[in-house]
């Protein structure tokens, strides 16, 4: 049997949410100073100096919100044990890794947070014809791709658009693109999970294949998957919540997480000395793909929905059987931000934002940008062709836009 995570510095207290304490002395979301525990209920997390707290965002100068969940810091062994039915080799083998206290989304990114996003592309394209902002050398780094309209909405939407839907279909640069954007907004570090925190999170102390229980049957009440889904996605947070209040941890889309997929499963993160961090743990991205998708979708069977199931996405390379999943794409190049094949209507993410914010902008460049050097030449190539832009985001941009009449 698994070792339960052992805490890092950090309670974990669950209850209710209909009351969050959600800001700080310095105004920050998310964070209470001092020993007593808040007030109101929720999970609430203690850490040095005082409490990590669910808190709810608005994505400024829009009217989308979502809910962040604080998850404690811990130690838990990464994979599934050998004997675990339906396992793969990659899951193994196992390795224990330390994670520190981290804010996790209640929820996966919807289409009501992920279309403010989308917008962002005509607004990019505004301000440049303002010349508000503009880009250069000198700032370039900084900026943000916006995606490009999408080829054949009939596709991305097949399974509806509504507000409360998780967004699908965007490549793991977009994913990040995101990331950078929301954190530009907000001046708080967004980002993807790595592949660690995102088992830590969904097992939530747990050591079974799923986090509900050991028991396959009792997924119904947790996941949306083959046997319950009518072939199509569902309003986020309507199935149970696991032990640390997050919902749709299995089933309903499959999340990105930062990693690439190698071969030889968790072999070298195993030769460390144990337990790893999770950034020992990371493998960072090398190639296109694949890189890890973790969850399970809503086509998935149950054993693709286990806490320890990895899926590899497919760029390039693919058959008549199984193409990539960029495949009807017919421009050149091909879009960096959308896929157009049926697995990645079941292909979204989720948010992390650390307790520690990383203060390097070199390294949340690395969580933010492309990785390899085709992302990055074909991002240029579309915005040169006027089919992606670029904007510098940060807190004070929704006002620079109304200034400009470029928002309401």
């Amino acid at each position: 049997m698994q070792p339960p995570i052992r805490p890092l510095a950090a309670a974990l207290l669950i209850g209710c949410s209909a009351c969050l304490a959600t800001a700080d002395s310095d105004g920050q979301p998310g964070f209470v100073p001092g020993e007593a525990r808040p007030g109101g209920e929720g999970p609430m997390v203690q850490v040095s100096g005082g409490w990590m707290v669910p808190y709810d965002e608005t994505i400024p100068g829009t009217p989308a919100r979502f809910r962040m969940i604080p998850v404690p810091g811990g130690t838990f062994r990464m994979g599934s044990p050998a004997g675990e039915v339906d396992r793969s080799t990659d899951e193994g083998p196992q390795v224990e890794v330390r994670v520190e206290p981290f804010w996790m989304g209640r929820c996966e990114v919807t289409w009501a947070e992920y279309k403010q996003y989308m917008a962002a592309f005509e607004i990019f394209v505004a301000m440049r014809a303002a010349k508000v902002r503009s880009i250069t050398s000198a700032n370039e780094a900084d900026a943000v791709t916006a995606p490009s309209a999408l080829y054949d909405p009939t596709t991305t939407f097949t399974n509806g658009e509504d507000d409360d839907l998780p967004a699908v279909t965007m490549t793991p640069f977009a994913a990040r693109q995101y990331t950078k954007w929301l954190s530009g907004l907000t001046g708080r570090f967004y980002r993807l999970p790595a592949e660690s925190e995102w088992e830590y999170a969904c097992r939530a102390g747990g050591d079974g294949p799923w986090n509900c229980n050991a028991d396959a049957a009792d997924l119904d009440a947790a996941a949306w998957f083959t046997d319950n889904s009518d072939e199509t996605t569902h309003p986020v947070g309507q199935k149970a919540a696991n032990a640390f209040g997050l919902h749709d941890m299995h089933g309903n889309v499959a999340e990105w997480c930062i990693d690439e997929l190698v071969a030889g499963g968790y072999g070298r993160q195993a030769a460390l000395p144990q337990p790893v961090t999770v950034t020992d743990a990371i493998t960072w991205p090398q190639r296109l793909y694949p890189r890890v998708l973790r969850g399970g979708a809503y086509y998935d069977e149950a054993a693709e929905c286990r806490s320890a199931a990895r899926r590899g996405s497919r760029d390039a390379g693919g058959t008549r059987d199984a193409p990539d999943w960029k495949d009807v794409d017919p421009n050149l190049p091909k879009s960096p931000w959308w896929y157009t094949e049926e697995p990645a209507l079941g292909v979204g993410m989720r948010l992390v934002r650390p307790l520690l914010a990383e203060p390097d902008p070199a390294v949340r460049r690395r969580w933010w940008d492309a990785d390899v050097d085709s992302v990055r030449a074909d991002a240029a190539a579309r915005v040169q062709q006027g089919r992606g832009a670029l904007g510098i985001v940060d807190p004070g941009l929704p006002a620079d836009l109304k200034a400009e009449g470029i928002i309401q």
